[in-house]
């Protein structure tokens, strides 16, 4: 049996690079190598790709490969400067096109393309690194609130601001790595996350058990070490009542096909004991690494890795 030929995507000129790099690994190590072989594609930090530890055009890089697993997250990876390269060359590819991979990483685009749908989100503005007067915000924004980058993942450059003497710190966090930031009302509840896959067990759209993630007392939300260093609480299947985990199911699943998102994808919920469900954000290409939360999900519904990441893959290379 010919084997197919996969070339991985990992690292880039992002602040996820170290993430992308163990997101690849991965992949690389479980994919299975009797049906599979596996070119490791690295992109470094300059966004020169290489291939064998060789420098190469993304052409020549990607010379021979029947598909590509993009494992790079955030800027580059994730919002659809890499789907453009790699749609010029007509190299298949897993994860969502161009147009919606740019609009799902702007969180104010995808707030607004899910207007319609009757999905709660909270209160939020925009504001630009020219700032010149940051106490006007609290004329128009409550707080606490959450002040993040209007496009990056894994919850880099985010704070959470509880009064006027946080708010010039949380800003300069996020202009150090984007020119644009999010300012979001502050709701309390439980943190929910919930994976939906294409085409899988006889669905259209297939939604994984939703995940409660609990954060380590000494942190104030998910944050970038709660999600990779282990400093979290993640139960899956999660605790909520069934009716719950039923809507946050069938949310993940109305945003994915609102956003005409491809292949798999992961949403961001607070669960709040009062106001209901709320929308955070959509990850095209959640992590893959050992603390990620969609490996969890899918083992939690007798699915390996290996058998996750063939699915993915097959589906890819059958077109969009």
């Amino acid at each position: 049996m010919t084997k197919t030929k996969v070339a991985v995507l990992r690292g880039g000129p992002s602040s996820e690079y170290e993430v992308s790099l163990q997101s690849g690994e991965s992949v690389l190590s479980s994919l299975n190598t009797e049906k599979y072989d596996t070119v490791d594609i690295f992109i470094d930090k300059n966004g020169v790709w290489h291939a064998h530890g060789i420098p190469k055009e993304p052409k020549k890089a990607l010379a021979g490969a029947d598909v590509v697993f993009n494992a790079l997250h955030g800027e580059y990876g994730e919002d659809g400067k890499v789907q453009m390269i790699l749609e010029r060359l007509g190299v298949p590819y897993t994860g969502s096109g161009v147009m919606q991979s740019a609009m799902a990483m702007n969180k104010a685009v995808t707030k607004k393309n899910l207007s319609h749908t009757g999905i709660k989100f909270a209160h939020h503005i925009i504001v630009t690194k020219d700032l010149e007067r940051p106490e006007e915000i609290f004329k128009i924004i409550s707080v606490p609130s959450v002040v993040k980058p209007l496009a990056a993942g894994s919850s880099v450059g985010v704070s959470i601001v509880r009064s006027f003497a946080d708010l010039p710190s949380a800003l300069d966090k996020v202009f150090a790595i984007a020119d644009s930031a999010i300012i979001e009302e502050y709701i309390a509840g439980r943190e929910a996350t919930c994976g939906v896959v294409e085409r899988f067990r006889g669905k259209n759209i297939y939604a994984l058990p939703p995940i409660e993630i609990i954060p380590a007392p000494t942190q104030d939300f998910f944050n970038y070490d709660a999600k990779y260093n282990g400093a979290s609480t993640e139960i899956c299947p999660s605790s909520f009542s069934e009716e719950i985990k039923k809507e946050i199911e069938r949310l993940a699943v109305l945003v994915h096909k609102t956003l005409d998102l491809s292949h798999y994808s992961r949403s961001d919920f607070i669960v709040s004991p009062s106001r209901g469900i709320y929308f955070l954000e959509v990850n095209t290409l959640p992590g893959l690494t050992k603390e990620s939360l969609i490996p969890k999900a899918v083992s939690a519904i007798g699915c390996g890795l290996p058998e996750f990441l063939d699915h993915v893959v097959t589906i890819a290379r059958e077109g969009k």
